[in-house]
């Protein structure tokens, strides 16, 4: 075994007993618990040069050695294959999910499950209106000059606005503008909504233009979104059976309560169906520089809608959180996909 395949074999072995025990990791351990077919005397050598190289460092005097967020790094990307779910794990995650009755179920379940998969914190997105399809535009008469307009898209998503009017309108007014606006809008992706709209007026009878300049504004208001606002979390108590892992748990819950930071780690997930890690100071935000955030994208025939992730500490069963970021993600995926 060359030096450094077999550097790389004493770090995967530090991080993988760090895991497991959360105890500095020494030369002995390494020869009792792993066949590294080497001496001590080589290990501690492999060890120096790995501390050098800022993999590992060493908590304490005459303590053993913990892995580095570089440590981590290297580690995760050097990992060759994941844990795989156990068949007890699937058939509970496809049978908990397709119970689910609407989009909001579907999300809540899915950060229950996986919470409950990785005893960590769980996260989803939800599908971004600028990145779905519109299904159906209702507009109910609450009362002669009270609308609700009504957005329901492809994903399951329903969007909801009040409008009042100016003037009374007629039963047949707001049936022939729903009329429009169906043939309009409806399969069209919501991202060419500014474009769509401004076409209405040309598309409705003189008669139709005010009640119409009146709900073009919230329309807009409605099918235009920049990003993703919404988020789903689930095991936030579970940072306390890691506390021994961060030493001020603060920090996290503030990030965690602030969903705009999440939101933006999601977001770089949204378009890529790899599964990403974050460790440590990689979340560029200080309330996360002691956790690590792995997070995937999920989508419906064919399009990026939302992300999946975990957060949790830096000394996490990587191989085994990974995976079933990976399958809750893509079963969320293809139920959207089968309504």
């Amino acid at each position: 075994m060359a030096i450094e395949d077999r550097k790389l074999e004493v770090l995967r072995a530090i991080v993988e007993d760090f895991i497991a025990t959360h105890e500095p990791v020494g030369s002995k351990a390494l020869v009792d618990r792993h066949s590294l077919g080497v001496s001590a005397a080589t290990i501690r050598n492999d060890m120096a040069a790995l501390e050098e190289e800022g993999l590992i460092a060493q908590p304490h005097t005459s303590a053993g050695r913990v892995p580095t967020d570089a440590g981590y790094r290297l580690f995760v990307d050097r990992l060759t294959e994941l844990k795989p779910l156990s068949t007890a794990e699937r058939r509970a995650i496809q049978s908990f999910l397709e119970d689910a009755a609407d989009l909001d179920d579907v999300l809540y379940r899915a950060v229950r499950t996986l919470a409950q998969l990785t005893r960590h914190v769980a996260v989803v997105q939800y599908p971004s209106l600028s990145r779905s399809r519109v299904r159906h535009l209702e507009i109910v008469q609450l009362s002669t000059t009270r609308l609700m307009l009504v957005l329901i898209t492809d994903t399951g998503r329903v969007e909801q606005r009040n409008v009042d009017l100016p003037a009374p309108v007629t039963d047949e007014a707001v049936f022939d503008l729903r009329s429009t606006l169906n043939n309009l809008l409806r399969d069209r992706l919501l991202a060419d909504a500014p474009e769509l709209v401004s076409e209405l007026p040309a598309a409705v009878p003189a008669e139709l233009r005010g009640l119409l300049s009146t709900l073009t504004s919230v329309l807009l208001e409605t099918l235009v979104e920049t990003g993703s606002d919404r988020i789903v979390l689930g095991g936030t108590a579970n940072l306390t059976e890691n506390a021994i892992d961060f030493p001020a748990i603060r920090p996290v819950l503030e990030t965690l309560e602030e969903q705009v930071v999440l939101l933006r780690l999601l977001d770089q997930s949204v378009s890529s169906s790899q599964v990403m890690v974050r460790i440590g100071y990689e979340n560029q935000h200080e309330g996360l520089a002691t956790t690590s955030l792995i997070t995937t994208g999920y989508g419906a025939r064919g399009a990026a809608l939302g992300a999946v992730g975990v957060l949790g500490p830096r000394r996490m069963d990587y191989a085994h959180t990974m995976a079933r970021v990976a399958a809750v993600a893509r079963y969320v995926g293809d139920l959207l996909e089968s309504r």
